[in-house]
């Protein structure tokens, strides 16, 4: 069974998928500046990194950002519905199903978010919340994303989207009728309302930083998994309440 799914993980179409998923890592580790050029811009301003072409609000524009949203969402989210995607492929084999279709659906879902996240950036970049690497400069504004996290891992829309994520069979045949495509807007769907709380934290940790994408990948990727996901949900709503609560009084001492 287990080298029967592996074998059905090297057909075409799965290769491109991981290829689709290497190229969006790869073009977020050229766009991301280095921890040098961000000391140098702590020390010399805003304008020096300016001048050095950085990808920002300014420089990029409000579709530039959109385009990066979409290339972390890609890079970030695609990776965590792989058992997803791959119950899809396998309950779908003999029914000739539109693989294509579905992650179509699933990422039409996240670039709408891409859209939304971009623009969110560009009007906290405007207000001065946000530098120009998309990073928190109040403490504020990190400790209320924080917290809000933190809340919402507690939360029942959180879990009815992780039960969905964790039994991608049953969440298939329950609405397999319906087509690739609508099946993939609805992974897309619960994904998002698994994940889009700590997707935002990346104004905290770093639009980009790829450590922080680094780490949120793998945190989210472990939360869909029936075996750990529920250990470790409620106790990483507890760090990120703590964690903003902390930068909250840091601020105001």
């Amino acid at each position: 069974m287990v080298a029967a799914r592996i074998r059905g993980m090297a057909r075409s179409h799965w290769l491109a998928l991981y290829g689709g998923i290497v190229i969006a890592w790869g073009a977020l580790y050229v766009m991301a500046l280095p921890e040098d050029l961000r000391a140098a811009g702590a020390v010399y301003g805003a304008e020096f990194l300016q001048t050095l072409c950085v990808v920002s609000p300014d420089a990029a524009g409000f579709f530039g950002l959109v385009a990066m949203w979409l290339l972390m969402s890609a890079a970030m989210m695609a990776p965590t519905a792989l058992p997803a995607f791959a119950t899809y492929d396998e309950i779908g084999a003999r029914a000739g199903t539109r693989f294509g279709a579905l992650i179509g659906g699933y990422l039409a879902v996240w670039a709408g978010f891409s859209i939304l996240a971009a623009a969110a950036q560009m009007m906290l970049t405007q207000a001065g919340a946000l530098t120009v690497f998309g990073d928190s400069r109040s403490a504020a504004l990190s400790g209320a994303l924080l917290i809000l996290a933190g809340l919402y891992q507690f939360s029942a829309l959180k879990e009815a989207c992780l039960s969905k994520c964790r039994a991608p069979l049953a969440f298939f045949m329950q609405h397999w009728d319906e087509g690739p495509l609508r099946n993939g807007l609805r992974l897309g769907a619960v994904c998002l309302g698994c994940c889009w709380a700590l997707m935002l934290l990346a104004f905290v940790g770093g639009v980009m930083n790829l450590a922080f994408m680094g780490l949120a990948t793998l945190v989210m990727a472990l939360e869909k998994l029936t075996w750990i996901g529920g250990v470790i949900t409620r106790p990483l709503g507890g760090l990120l309440i703590a964690g903003g609560l902390v930068t909250l009084a840091v601020a105001i001492v």
